[in-house]
């Protein structure tokens, strides 16, 4: 097997890539910056500093949006960046690509992931694409080729995949445009209607991950967050309670959790029987919600498994799959684009 391998995950919030030759991985905000409307002027971590503070001759966009390619200009011009940097600058002709992608999406949505890499202009040896529940599943250490069924929930950014595997394929799938984002805009939302505070994604983001919690949290528990008042128009600063941020986000996860229920009834009973053994795996970078597992097991009375830095098993599950010559299996080639 060639030691010139990519592993790829074009994550909605993060872009990952793993290379077999070095084992580095790259992870950065999937993020661009362009300015008056043709150059680029930051990318990654860098141009996410910029969201929501740029000039209007800086344009900070994600090019992908719930799962899938949006901007696939941008997204080829991203992934020319980050390739450069993982490799010093320099282009390694005659490698192999593996790309993660969405089960629940079209098959051009899938192709358009292909694409990028094809269109780099790499002299790409082979490129294939997994599964992301499969490498989601293998980064989390499952025998994905085994008979047994393992019920996989990924919490992104934009979207939430519910997925039953077995027998290294996909049984059933389900992508919801529900995660880390929404509970963003929800908190958004409430912090405006009870204080009349604008406050901006990345604040809210920031008191999310400090605050938020799926059980019923202390009313005690507070942080600050700053923005504009609606009534007088000038900057602000409020205590937040972790109570008013589970009282936004409730709602949404227990949406993610009635969908995970509409799997299961949709489950055939083998594969539901291995999944009562075994219990849920939750991963995503959404996941890390505290008590989100309590949640979830106190409504489907199944036990979770909580994955160990869930925002990285993805890219673990490809570095796995493009090292193990015995994973190989998982991988695929996409269909040829069809066109009407």
């Amino acid at each position: 097997m060639s030691n010139n391998i990519y592993g790829i995950d074009f994550g909605t919030c993060n872009f990952k890539v793993f290379s077999k030759s070095s084992g580095k991985v790259i992870s950065e905000k999937n993020t661009i910056a362009i300015i008056n409307k043709t150059q680029i002027y930051a990318y990654g971590d860098d141009a996410y500093a910029m969201y929501e503070k740029a000039p209007e001759n800086i344009n900070v966009s994600f090019p992908v949006k719930f799962g899938v390619i949006a901007d696939i200009k941008n997204m080829e011009t991203l992934f020319s960046c980050f390739y450069k940097k993982l490799n010093g600058g320099k282009t390694v002709n005659g490698a192999d690509y593996c790309i993660a992608v969405p089960t629940d999406v079209t098959e051009v949505e899938k192709r358009a992931f292909y694409d990028v890499i094809l269109d780099a202009k790499l002299k790409a040896k082979n490129i294939t694409v997994v599964e992301k529940p499969i490498a989601d599943a293998v980064g989390m250490g499952i025998d994905v080729q085994s008979p047994n069924g393992h019920m996989i929930v990924d919490i992104g950014s934009d979207t939430t995949e519910i997925s039953v595997i077995s027998l290294g394929g996909i049984v059933l799938s389900k992508l919801i445009k529900t995660g880390g984002s929404k509970f963003d805009e929800a908190i958004c939302g409430i912090v405006r209607k009870k204080y009349n505070l604008i406050i901006g994604s990345r604040s809210a983001e920031q008191i999310k991950m400090q605050l938020a919690d799926a059980i019923e949290p202390d009313e005690d528990i507070i942080a600050m967050t700053y923005g504009r008042n609606i009534l007088t128009g000038l900057p602000n600063a409020r205590e937040i309670s972790a109570s008013l941020i589970h009282e936004a986000i409730k709602e949404l996860l227990h949406q993610i959790i009635e969908n995970i229920k509409l799997i299961l009834e949709r489950t055939p009973p083998e594969l539901t029987a291995d999944i009562y053994a075994k219990g849920i795996y939750l991963t995503g970078g959404s996941a890390k919600i505290l008590n989100i597992d309590k949640l979830i097991t106190e409504e489907t009375g199944l036990k979770v498994n909580m994955a160990e830095n869930p925002s990285e098993t993805v890219i673990r599950g490809i570095a796995s799959i493009v090292t193990t010559p015995e994973l190989s299996g998982l991988t695929y080639i996409p269909r040829e684009k069809q066109y009407n």
